[in-house]
């Protein structure tokens, strides 16, 4: 059998083929990957919103929820269960876990009622009534992220917003009356005064039932708070005027005689 050497430009020709065929490859292995790498940023991006969204929705035992919050929350859950669906359809778990969420917000929609909801609690250490603040300035932020988006009603949004509001005044005005009462008890009374009169400037602008009614407690306990500083004054008067007396009576004493 008779070997004929290969042509120079024919292995030139085929060595180019190669690499073009292995650039080709890789730049296609790494456009997949960069696809790969983008869906799980997204997927993880929903995850995290789904378990926010899902402790909130745990907290409501903490704060009172109304029926347009809860429903907005596990709208949030929804739609991003949707968009997981869309970005990777190979998940199989997620068509039931839809249908889960979907059917609790039609429960939610035709069953929540007034009575469902929480009552406020009062905090009863300054970490308890942080962490109620915090949880309020979250559903807050989420309120106001899913009206932009479109996915909450304009007067939802209002009249949930202003609630919250409210709750949120009402745990730093409750917070105030505990930290005030605790100074009373240490007879820190300058710092008592100065708590209740902070918490009058801020119901100075409200007109509720609420602010009203703590509005009227504030102003009684200042004046309490008045009544004791301005005792506790005349009672440091008077012994001052004692002892002055008592030093006066030691210095002009009859001089015993020996």
């Amino acid at each position: 059998m008779v070997f004929y050497p290969m042509s120079m430009p024919l292995i030139i020709g085929l060595v180019s083929l190669l690499l073009i065929l292995i650039v080709g490859y890789n730049i296609i292995i790494q456009y997949r990957q960069k696809l790969e790498s983008t869906k799980q940023q997204e997927l993880a991006k929903f995850i995290a919103i789904i378990d926010a969204t899902e402790e909130l929705i745990s907290n409501a035992h903490h704060l009172p929820y109304s029926k347009d919050l809860l429903v907005c929350l596990n709208k949030r859950v929804l739609f991003s269960l949707q968009a997981m669906k869309e970005t990777d359809p190979s998940d199989k778990s997620l068509p039931q876990r839809i249908t889960n969420v979907t059917e609790q917000i039609g429960q939610l929609q035709a069953n929540y009622s007034q009575a469902d909801v929480a009552s406020f609690k009062v905090p009863s250490t300054d970490k308890q009534a942080l962490g109620m603040l915090q949880l309020v300035k979250r559903l807050k932020n989420v309120i106001k992220s899913e009206h932009s988006k479109g996915r909450m009603p304009t007067q939802a949004f209002v009249t949930e917003n202003a609630r919250l509001e409210g709750i949120q005044l009402r745990i730093n005005i409750e917070n105030v009356i505990k930290r005030a009462n605790d100074a009373r008890l240490k007879r820190q009374l300058g710092t008592a005064k100065q708590l209740l009169k902070k918490g009058i400037d801020v119901l100075s602008s409200k007109n509720d039932d609420y602010a009203n009614q703590a509005r009227e407690k504030l102003q009684k306990m200042l004046q309490d708070v008045d009544s004791s500083q301005n005792m506790s004054h005349e009672q440091q008067r008077q012994q001052m005027i004692d002892k002055e007396q008592d030093e006066l009576d030691v210095l002009f004493q009859p001089k015993r005689k020996w």
